[in-house]
């Protein structure tokens, strides 16, 4: 009997090392999670901790220069900063298809970093939210 339990020990602990590897697998190889690993490689050092700690970060415009902030999202999550860091446009302008929020934002970043002026051509505008940054604090 003690021979019986023995031996299924080994067993029982490489089946919970199989499906934790199944479900460390598939939670990596979402959609969302390949769209924000895909979004990381693209952010430099400074931008990356920057979305790590305050889940935003800021671009500079390619044509004025003029820094943007993009939040975790995927619509109305872009506004014109100023110099105190304070919000004084918000734009809404997002990538054609249903893309998961890391594949949008990279969108966005490229667009302000590349054509600024042709992405805000496009762009709606809106004022900025009135409400705290806890509005953009979703989980991943």
């Amino acid at each position: 009997m003690i021979t019986a339990v023995w031996l299924r020990a080994p067993a029982r602990a490489r089946l919970h090392a199989l499906r934790e590897l199944y479900r460390r697998f598939f939670g990596e190889n979402t959609p969302d999670a390949r769209g924000r690993r895909l979004l990381f490689e693209w952010l430099s050092p400074a931008q990356r901790a920057q979305f790590e700690e305050h889940r935003h970060f800021d671009v500079i415009g390619s044509d004025t220069g003029k820094t943007y902030r993009i939040h975790y999202g995927t619509a109305a999550n872009v506004h014109e900063i100023d110099g105190e860091g304070r919000a004084t446009m918000g734009w809404c302008f997002v990538p054609s298809g249903f893309l998961v929020p890391g594949d949008v934002m990279l969108a966005q970043k490229i667009a302000l970093e590349t054509d600024e002026k042709g992405a805000l051509a496009l762009a709606n505008r809106f004022p900025p939210a009135a409400h705290s940054e806890q509005f953009y604090r979703r989980p991943f």
